[in-house]
């Protein structure tokens, strides 16, 4: 028998999977938390070292629990989470820790570009707005603030990457430094037509082209291990994907039309818009799904940056709960919506994204009585991602007028029977869950697959199965409907 690894290097944690290679049935999962960084308010870090050993160590356990040999792992995948920036030289070092996607600090370096008039150029050259999200204004920021990076530029022996492009690095012992489309995509300075990097958005930015990776196809083999200790030499890695099309892929979104949202430290929603480029008027994203034999596939992206990161706050912060599966029975101890009636949990504690992009915004919790206890807070919370997420709902049927009956769904949070219930109530949708919710990790599964040439693309349709189906609570309809008045009041007075 034969297997694929697929690592899915995700914001608070890596997930390494171990797939048949032959009838891709997931075997099993090995998941490790690594901490996060904050040295100021806004400010997101994460240190490579610890990522990079959470990829030995989860590798290293899978490998060992399930008794592999080493030598039967016919390839390898990686997702990662997608903007979240490396700077590490020509041996691998790290020369920073990574600016996470969430970091917040390049917000006025986008407001000068802004006031420059760059705006609408950069739209339409990447498909993406102008917003310290993406990877660019950090490369900027890194190269103007931090004396390594800067001292590795002078010398020629900076690189610049997205975490995939890191772990590759890593992986083939320096000899391949690459990435792929949807990754590069979300940086600002790839142009999204000609999926390669431009020159004059590298000049706005002030990057050189040298310490970027070069842009392959999404399923190729990228390179092949070596001088590792926990994996023998010449497996080869044939299959990236950034996390958000990782997830499309994992739910069979490989045609005009698909559309997913997963649920994970933040929430995205992406649809398949096939080959063409798809510019938004209602603040969501052109970005590419995957590129094949140098053809592209589009999407149109919604980002909402907190969803399970919300929950977290409840458990690390408030410490209401436990574990995060525990404020769904919190949750259901509201019995009474009514109680709820003036309550609104604003999650928006790195910012808002899709649809208004507003980076200085912060999270808020409205409406508190003396009443108020943990289980409401719990429900409030609940209510607020899925608010956020049907924000973006809104704006896929405004920018597509697609009659949107269904919305298929995965991420962690997934299992929260409660949340799906309350997100098929407000956006009015059947809320479709798959058997497999680790749809990121097995859709690098399935790159990897394609990339190895023992799968084709046409096949993956039938590897997708459903779970569940969650439906509107009509006797809740009239309550949501005085909520996402509520809602959208709220956001307009405060942020907009």
């Amino acid at each position: 028998m034969g297997f694929i690894i697929s690592i899915d290097q995700g914001t608070t944690g890596t997930t390494s999977l171990l797939i048949d290679s032959e009838s891709y049935k997931l075997l099993d999962k090995v998941n490790q938390e690594f901490p996060q960084i904050y040295p100021s308010p806004g400010w997101v870090e994460h240190n490579l070292d610890e990522i990079w050993k959470t990829v030995k160590n989860t590798i290293n356990e899978i490998i060992s629990k399930n008794n592999v040999d080493p030598k039967s792992i016919d390839c390898i995948g990686i997702t990662n989470q997608r903007e979240t920036t490396c700077a590490f030289d020509s041996s691998g070092n790290p020369l920073a820790n990574a600016i996470v996607w969430q970091d917040r600090r390049t917000s006025s370096f986008c407001d000068h570009l802004k006031s420059k008039g760059l705006e609408g150029t950069i739209k339409e050259k990447t498909g993406l707005t102008l917003d310290p999200y993406f990877s660019g204004t950090k490369m900027n920021w890194l190269l103007e603030n931090n004396d390594d990076v800067k001292k590795a530029d002078k010398e020629n022996s900076l690189k610049f990457g997205t975490i995939d492009t890191f772990l590759l690095f890593k992986l083939t012992q320096g000899k391949s430094f690459r990435t792929e489309p949807s990754n590069a995509s979300r940086t600002l300075l790839m142009d999204l037509e000609k999926t390669a990097w431009d020159s004059s958005l590298l000049e706005v930015f002030g990057i050189k082209e040298n310490v970027l990776p070069e842009i392959c196809d999404s399923f190729f083999n990228f390179g092949e291990t070596k001088g590792l200790d926990f994996l023998p030499d010449g497996i080869p890695i044939t299959g990236i994907l950034g996390d958000q099309q990782a997830a499309l892929f994992g739910q069979a979104g490989i045609n005009e039309g698909d559309i997913k949202c997963t649920y994970g430290t933040g929430a995205f929603m992406l649809l398949n818009t096939g080959n063409k480029i798809h510019y938004s008027n209602n603040g969501l994203l052109s970005t590419v799904a995957y590129r094949k034999d140098n053809k592209t596939q589009y999407a149109l992206e919604g980002s909402c940056y907190i969803a399970g990161a919300a929950v977290q706050w409840l458990r690390d912060n408030l410490k209401i709960i436990q574990n995060s599966p525990d404020i769904e029975n919190l949750a259901k101890k509201v019995t009474d919506l009514k109680e709820m009636e003036h309550l609104l949990f604003l999650p928006f504690f790195t910012g808002i994204g899709s649809p208004y992009w507003k980076a200085e915004a912060k999270a808020a919790i409205i409406g508190l009585t003396r009443d108020t206890n943990e289980s409401h807070l719990a429900r409030a919370c609940l209510d607020g991602i899925a608010f956020s997420i049907n924000d973006l709902i809104k704006a896929m049927k405004e920018d597509t007028h697609i009659d949107l009956k269904e919305l298929k769904v995965d991420g962690g949070a997934v299992t929260n029977e409660l949340l799906l219930e309350i997100q098929a109530t407000i956006s009015e949708l059947n809320i479709i869950r798959p058997k497999i919710i680790e749809t990121t990790a097995y859709g690098a599964a399935l790159a990897a697959g394609i990339g190895n040439k023992t799968i084709e693309i046409k096949n993956i349709q039938d590897l997708w199965k459903q779970d569940s189906v969650h439906k509107e609570n009509k006797n809740q309809k009239s309550f949501y409907d005085r909520k996402k008045k509520a809602w959208d009041e709220k956001i307009k007075k405060l942020f907009l």
